[in-house]
């Protein structure tokens, strides 16, 4: 089996190319500089000519505040380029793993974990742009799973982790929201979960959408704090503070809690609690 990873060096792809070491299968890792994705013509050429039976797509324009000022490329890259992906795999008659986000959800006031079949209306260019690139997927006929996640964190690239690991290392304090709550999730985590399931086999027959994040739930003081503290940044003083202390372009979801009973349920998929999988990030951090 052949299986295409695209956005392949960012946070999951960085991930997947490490728990891919062990596969019998061939992968092909791409970036925009292997492949446009935003082309028909490239995307059809890769997929006939590699054989490709898998796509696992993690490209998208994550940059949440640019998207706003980006409307048209973030469409695109996160729209666009998607169906290209899936009409492609729905012809080859293959699968598509299309990596998608809590923020489809965002103006809705949940109170108990969301579950895929829940509505949302996404308040931003970023979360509209991820959920026409859902709809995309859908309306394709390809046989596909996509997966929501949330809080994405590792050792690669920029994400919160690695700025607070820098604030609070370098700063006597440093404030943080507490007025949005989610789960973090370490991408390691994400890339075994798709790496179980593509290597077993076990998507045949299951198309639809899957939650997943690390088990439990926390703010992003909270998650800034258990930073603080694993790291041994004892000498920062992490505050909390209102999220309309920070101006921003985009009202980001108040509470996006994913339920991941699904994909649990549905492939025997080991969820780790957060603050375990922080812990091991910390660690693989001192081993690059």
């Amino acid at each position: 089996m052949t299986v295409l990873v695209t956005g392949a060096n960012g946070q999951l792809g960085s991930e997947i190319r490490i728990v891919a070491g062990s596969s019998s299968d061939r992968y092909i890792f791409t970036d925009v500089e292997e492949l446009d994705i935003c082309s028909v013509d490239a995307v059809e050429a890769m997929v006939a000519g590699e054989d490709v039976d898998v796509i696992i797509n993690c490209a998208a324009f994550t940059n949440v505040e640019a998207a706003e000022d980006n409307p048209d490329f973030a469409e695109k890259l996160n729209a666009a380029a998607v169906g290209n992906l899936a009409r492609a795999m729905a012809r080859r008659g293959g699968l598509l793993v299309h990596i998608s986000t809590d923020y489809v959800f965002g103006t809705e006031l949940y109170n108990t974990p969301c579950r895929e079949d829940m509505s949302g209306t996404p308040t931003g260019v970023y979360g509209l742009t991820k959920l026409h690139g859902e709809q995309a997927v859908l309306s394709s006929g390809c046989k596909y799973l996509i997966i929501r996640t949330a809080w994405l964190y590792s050792e690669f690239g920029r994400n919160f982790l690695k700025t607070m690991l820098s604030l609070t290392g370098s700063r006597p304090s440093v404030n943080v929201v507490f007025d949005q709550v989610g789960t973090p999730t370490y991408a390691l985590d994400l890339a075994k979960a798709i790496f179980t399931i593509i290597e077993g086999r076990l998507w045949e027959g299951r198309s639809g959408i899957y939650n997943y994040s690390n088990e439990g739930v926390c703010s992003w003081y909270d998650f800034a704090c258990a930073i603080a503290r694993l790291s041994g940044h004892n000498q920062c003083s992490v505050k909390p503070c209102h999220s309309g202390e920070f101006p921003s372009k985009v009202i980001r979801p108040a509470y996006s809690v994913l339920d991941k009973t699904k994909i649990k349920e549905t492939f025997g998929v080991d969820v780790p609690y957060w603050m375990d999988s922080l812990q091991k990030c910390l660690e693989n951090m001192q081993l690059i």
